[in-house]
């Protein structure tokens, strides 16, 4: 007996003879997680305005002194007081000029290039502390979660740095290490390494109890028990099963820590223990302008708004990011 191919019927003919092709299925392609991400992030206004001015902050620090080619530190006695361009609205008598718009300092500096030179010094010091402090957070986190006899240690250490007095550990590293530092490195590289180094080693320890716990739940899934089922050693565990998993928290962790850099570093220079005096940072100009507060109060009011601004915008990224990288909340 030999087989026939099915005869096609005559409805499933086209006029021509030809048999009708079957609809194609439209299979969606996987949306990008990123995506999903950026969606959620984007309902958070609060968290777009941190982004954009942030954004903004950056480009004013880093771009804006190729078009304001202003010297930061040029002395000008004869343009000394200038008060900021919009004084002249409110009072006819006071001395302004366009040539700085934000005005000039008792010895004549342009205040506008100096916020430009100390946002600069500030975000570096911030981004660089975060960064060092991410590492130790994380490291240590992973190894005391992943590695139950690493656990007890590493926590109660974590303990002992917490129960430290963080402002007043800050103020004795000052003035135990500047002056080694400033003369094997100068007066502000070596000033930088100290405040980074001082706020990375200050700052890690609420990261390390956030990832501590992620991975301690993380690693009693399925997942990572199969794959320690079949032999996965312990360094390709951590690297490639729980830290994509733990990246959240660290995310949010990591603009927490910028925004506690930039404080850090504006009390430090404000108590005079930061960088020198014609090496300006926000908390320098503003520390150099409480004196004439009373007098000219906008040297106080530019740069308290830029930390302040900066800081608060961090925050709002943080949180943000917390709600958009919770998969519960993006209905996942």
């Amino acid at each position: 007996m030999t087989d026939r191919a099915p005869q096609a019927s005559a409805d499933n003919l086209l006029p021509s003879g030809d048999p009708v092709a079957p609809p194609k299925l439209k299979v969606d392609k996987p949306r990008n997680q990123w995506l999903d991400v950026w969606d959620q992030f984007k309902t958070h206004k609060g968290a777009v305005f941190g982004l954009i001015f942030l954004t903004f902050i950056t480009l004013f620090v880093t771009v804006g002194p190729l078009i304001w080619d202003v010297d930061p530190g040029k002395l000008d006695i004869r343009n000394k007081d200038v008060r900021p361009i919009y004084m002249g609205l409110f009072d006819s008598s006071a001395k302004v000029s366009w040539g700085n718009p934000m005005g000039t300092d008792n010895l004549g500096r342009d205040i506008m290039a100096n916020i430009m030179q100390g946002g600069r010094i500030s975000l570096a010091v911030g981004w660089t502390a975060m960064v060092l402090a991410l590492l130790l957070g994380t490291t240590i986190g992973v190894l005391a979660g992943y590695f139950r006899r690493l656990d007890g240690l590493l926590m109660r250490f974590t303990d002992l740095v917490l129960a430290l007095p963080l402002l007043p550990l800050l103020l004795v590293m000052m003035l135990l290490f500047r002056d080694p530092l400033r003369a094997a490195f100068g007066p502000e590289n070596g000033i930088f390494i100290l405040i980074v180094t001082g706020i990375g080693i200050t700052s890690w320890m609420q990261t390390a109890r956030i990832v501590r716990g992620d991975v301690m739940a993380l690693k009693e899934r399925e997942f990572v028990l199969a794959a320690r089922s079949i032999g996965t050693p312990a360094r390709r565990m951590i690297t490639r099963h729980l830290l994509p998993n733990v990246l959240s928290p660290i995310m949010v962790s990591a603009t927490l820590g910028l925004a506690t850099a930039i404080i850090t570093e504006s009390a430090l220079s404000f108590l005079g223990l930061g960088f020198p005096s014609d090496f300006p940072t926000w908390g320098k100009i503003l520390f150099d302008s409480v004196d004439r507060m009373t007098a000219f109060p906008e040297r106080v009011i530019w740069p308290g708004l830029a930390i302040s601004l900066t800081v608060l915008s961090v925050n709002y990224i943080g949180d943000g990011l917390r709600d958009a990288l919770d998969p519960r909340i993006r209905g996942l």
